[in-house]
């Protein structure tokens, strides 16, 4: 039975493709240094019909830009907001799902979702290394040794994307309130240089800071997709 559960909550994110580990995995990206733009009205790249669906509260939005709709590549962006003005925080490469993107994503299509979503939660295998969400550390994230080695690190840091999924339980909960077709277990978590079944992965340095510096109390979310559907 655990076995079962662990199968359905990682079903999102695991996979056997092997493939080089991406740049900065051993330690910041060029990319991973504090930005010091100017402050920004809007968040470049995010069209009206994305930008409306960004909750008014939220001072922490975590950007996934694809490099297009069938792209495995993206790029993250962490913006904090300050009274009216958005500031460029962090930026680091990335991967999501191996065959792109979707705006009707179902188990097992190897697409991330398109969307806005809050980020409620977060856990691995490793200890909390100072993260503000709510963090639950237990072996049972652990990627199945079946697959690929270089998956076994995965999890290790994950933050949960608030995608058919209850706000406020672990992120490996396998409670789906859309039904199980839908997909769930999408996360942000550790890179393993290539796409996913449908999370977002960095490096673990951005791991590590986007887990120390997401704070509840700036209602951090997600805004992903591909360059054509977030200008939409």
């Amino acid at each position: 039975m655990a076995c079962g559960l662990l199968a359905v909550s990682l079903s999102a994110c695991g996979g056997s493709d092997t493939g080089r580990r991406a740049e900065g995995d051993g330690g910041p990206a060029a990319s991973d240094a504090p930005s010091h733009s100017a402050d920004l009205k809007r968040i470049p790249g995010i069209g009206d019909a994305m930008r409306a669906r960004i909750p008014s509260d939220a001072r922490q939005v975590v950007a996934v830009h694809g490099e297009g709709v069938d792209s495995a590549d993206s790029t993250v962006t962490l913006y904090t907001k300050s009274g009216s003005t958005w500031e460029k925080t962090r930026s680091w490469p990335a991967h999501n799902g191996k065959k792109g993107w979707t705006v009707d994503h179902h188990e097992g299509d190897n697409r991330s979702p398109v969307g806005v979503f809050t980020l409620s939660d977060a856990g691995g295998v490793l200890a909390d290394p100072g993260a503000r969400l709510p963090y639950t550390r237990s072996p049972s994230f652990a990627a199945p040794r079946y697959w690929a080695k270089s998956h076994w690190h995965d999890f290790d840091y994950v933050i949960a994307i608030d995608y058919n999924r209850v706000k406020g339980t672990a992120p490996n909960d396998p409670t789906r309130p859309e039904g199980q077709s839908k997909g769930g277990g999408i996360w942000l978590h550790m890179d393993h240089g290539s796409g996913t079944s449908a999370c977002v992965s960095v490096s673990r340095p951005a791991m590590e800071y986007l887990l120390r510096t997401l704070d509840p109390h700036r209602h951090p979310v997600v805004v992903m997709g591909d360059e054509a559907d977030l200008k939409a």
